[in-house]
């Protein structure tokens, strides 16, 4: 059984961003879309939902590419091998398609990111140290990517983990399971549901 003390619990929504998700964004308009990742909307809304009511913090990171001199964005390598349709404007800071999906507004802590992991070079271990939180939920994308990466992270600076097996996705869902079972030695895993009614009954 999962038992929370509420005000010390976030709810950590992994790059959920227009760019990734909206038809218009930078993977919408190279036809980079999955079925898995779209229906993640719902249940990140409910969870969010059950932690405001709880009374924890909702945190959003914002997967970012840094423009250079003519806006072209500094993009990695193995990003640019992975995705070479990113170009100038997307995932730009401060952008509509770095922001949060509008279903999931507004979150309460924002944290920009360059890596896999939120926590590389980052301030999101200084906000979360502030704000008081002890337990992190994660949900988002993806799963062998940004949420495993962070999640470790996490792990190791001495947060509680909870993955949320059904609120994760990846573009593969073998690369998405293997992920989960890996995840299952450095965090809980659980369901959103299961989640949900831990911060319902939360005294």
């Amino acid at each position: 059984m999962i038992e929370f003390d509420t005000a010390k619990t976030g709810f950590v929504i992994v790059d959920m961003q227009n760019d990734f998700l909206h038809p218009d964004g930078a993977y919408g308009r190279a036809g980079q879309k999955s079925d898995d990742i779209a229906a993640l909307v719902p249940k990140h809304k409910t969870v969010a939902e059950a932690v405001r009511r709880a009374g924890g913090w909702v945190i959003s990171t914002h997967f970012t590419l840094v423009p250079g001199k003519s806006d072209e964005p500094f993009i990695s390598d193995h990003l640019r091998r992975l995705r070479p349709f990113l170009t100038a404007g997307d995932f730009v800071p401060g952008g509509w398609g770095q922001a949060l999906i509008d279903q999931l507004r507004p979150a309460d802590l924002t944290v920009e990111k360059v890596a896999f992991s939120a926590f590389y070079m980052s301030r999101l271990e200084w906000v979360l140290r502030r704000a008081g939180l002890e337990t992190l939920i994660f949900g988002g994308i993806v799963t062998n990517g940004g949420v495993a990466s962070t999640a470790r992270d996490a792990h190791v600076r001495d947060f509680h983990c909870i993955v949320l097996e059904d609120g994760c996705a990846a573009f593969n869902r073998r690369a998405h399971e293997s992920s989960i079972a890996s995840l299952s030695t450095i965090a809980t895993v659980s369901t959103c549901d299961t989640v949900v009614e831990a911060l319902d009954r939360a005294p």
